[in-house]
């Protein structure tokens, strides 16, 4: 091995631990906000999901989170119970059902968020446009494998 690819090795394995130790900072972040509200993570982080891309079918939403589509309806029927969602006919199609967001009862969880995105802006700081551009895009990059990787684990 050159000292290159141990250098390379190296790095990866600080990646790995630096990834490990971010996803379990981020779990707990969210369980925290989540509990705030009586939701568990998923609950809370499919609301996000319908909160960035609007209304969704079932369908949609098994797609993005990567749950079994049975998994999905349970979940709906939860949010739905606690008032966070609601099931409204698709406008064009009479036979397809949307997910919509209660508005109101999402606000009262942004302002769990706003200290975080000050954090957030204030990271970001330290580094240069093109340094975030690389974060955006090995972060994307992750996201999408993560996603197949759930999808495998529920399929």
């Amino acid at each position: 091995m050159t000292e290159a690819d141990g250098t390379r090795a190296e790095t990866l394995r600080q990646l790995m631990d630096a990834g490990r130790n971010h996803r379990a900072m981020t779990v707990m972040f969210h369980s925290a906000i989540a509990a705030k509200q009586g939701l568990n993570a998923t609950e809370e982080k499919t609301l996000d999901h319908l909160q960035r891309r609007g209304p969704l079918t079932a369908k949609d939403l098994a797609e993005l989170t990567g749950l079994a589509p049975a998994s999905v309806t349970g979940l709906l029927d939860r949010l739905e119970g606690k008032g966070f969602v609601h099931r409204v006919k698709h406008p064009t199609d009479k036979r397809r059902v949307l997910v919509e967001l209660n508005q109101k009862k999402i606000a009262e969880l942004s302002v769990f968020f706003e200290d975080w995105a000050r954090d957030v802006v204030e990271a970001c700081e330290e580094f240069s446009t093109a340094e975030l551009d690389t974060v955006i895009r090995f972060l994307s990059v992750m996201s999408e494998r993560q996603r197949a990787a759930a999808t495998r684990l529920t399929g």
